[in-house]
């Protein structure tokens, strides 16, 4: 399908990613002299101004006492050959739980490194793994859903071997990135790291890259200190996304810690104040002071998820269910630096959350027209919200 065909005349987005869009390479392997930051950048600034630019001219679109709310979690090598009866297939490992099961996906051997989608289950069935352990298959994470199941690990049989298998071992040993169809080669898990990852206690980490911070790079971190742009960290451990069917994320562990909570704060506090002082800054109609920008949608779901109705962020963690929705909508997040997605992710819902229904049409119009690449290797969208409506909100609020 061609570029003019793939816009959706009845709805905001796409139909379809139209051919030759999808990443199929990171960035830097696309030529030589490349690092990863040679991606475009996106900028839908309100519903009516829209731009592109290069992802490394970031610090300047961006302002002094900006926040970016960056997810610290690493990426784990999640994919692991399994075996079961006669049937090979490969495990996706999503979510560890409470009770020390771990939520998994069974996918179907594709050829090429890729998988297809799989059944779950069925109860009680034994996938064998390469260290000897097996993984009992035990209920479906969701009543309804045969996706993800919850799996018992068990350690190999024998005598005197230890009867819980040891899950962040095996990743280590056998594991490999998730990797979808749209990509060219098998990568590195290098390449699904991004420069905020910090290893999660006990192995913890994300099935997936939390891929909108993909392109940053020490040097460009450290030029947006040097330009005022403060840094605000906090942990997502993502699932395994519904690649077939786009379902809404189920629960995942979050933490926001107080630093983080306290920055946000004091920012947006700063932000109001200096509203009712000022009026809009010389003469723009834009609110002076600096905006909250989520790294990544993941970013948006675990601060959101420790915001309460009065817009204060406090520390929290453990497991969020939130899905930001439109009528949900956002109290603490002002902007969203995201990837491009898929047109029937459910977090298309959640950019419209931040920026609005037409913003996000727009945007992904323009992504279509200027040929920008889709999925973890590919560009970056930055939706900041109109601020024309928010000197009179922040007046309010001081008053």
């Amino acid at each position: 399908m061609g570029g003019a065909r793939a816009l959706r005349k009845e709805g905001p987005y796409i139909t379809d990613i139209p051919p030759g869009l999808p990443a199929r390479v990171p960035a830097e392997q696309r030529g030589p002299g490349l690092g990863r930051d040679a991606v475009k950048l996106l900028v839908s600034q309100g519903s009516e101004r829209i731009s592109l630019h290069a992802f490394r001219e970031l610090p300047r679109l961006l302002r002094p006492g900006d926040v970016l709310v960056v997810n610290t979690s690493a990426t784990l090598a999640a994919a692991v050959d399994g075996r079961l009866g006669g049937e090979d297939l490969v495990v996706h490992f999503s979510t560890r739980g409470d009770d020390d099961r771990w939520a998994v996906e069974l996918r179907a051997p594709a050829g090429g490194g890729t998988t297809g989608p799989r059944a779950g289950g069925p109860a009680g069935a034994a996938v064998e793994l390469p260290d000897g352990s097996r993984l009992v298959m035990e209920e479906p994470l969701a009543a309804g859903a045969d996706r993800l199941w919850w799996a018992r690990p068990r350690g190999p049989e024998g005598p005197g071997r230890p009867a819980r298998a040891d899950v962040p071992g095996l990743l280590r040993a056998y594991g490999r990135p998730i990797r979808y169809a749209y990509t060219e080669r098998d990568q590195p898990l290098s390449a699904y790291q991004t420069v905020f990852a910090v290893p999660g206690a006990g192995g913890a980490g994300s099935a997936e890259m939390p891929s909108a911070a993909r392109p940053f790079t020490a040097e460009l971190v450290a030029r947006l200190v040097s330009r005022g742009v403060l840094f605000a960290p906090l942990t997502l451990h993502t699932g395994v996304a519904s690649q077939e069917a786009h379902e809404p994320p189920y629960p995942e562990r979050y933490e926001v810690p107080a630093t983080t909570a306290r920055l946000v704060n004091t920012v947006r506090a700063a932000r109001q104040v200096g509203a009712a002082r000022s009026g809009p800054a010389a003469g723009s109609g834009r609110v002076p002071g600096g905006r909250v920008i989520a790294v990544g949608t993941t970013a948006v779901r675990a601060l959101e998820s420790a915001a309460g109705p009065d817009g204060l962020v406090r520390p929290a963690g453990g497991w969020t269910d939130l899905v930001v929705t439109p009528e949900r909508g956002v109290r603490v997040v002002d902007g969203l630096l995201t990837g491009l997605h898929e047109p029937e992710a459910s977090h298309l819902l959640m950019l419209e959350a931040v920026a609005g229904r037409t913003a996000v049409r727009r945007g992904y119009a323009e992504a279509v027209a200027r040929l920008c690449l889709w999925h973890e290797f590919g560009d970056v969208h930055l939706l900041l919200r109109d601020e024309s409506g928010d000197l009179l909100r922040c007046c309010r609020n001081v008053r």
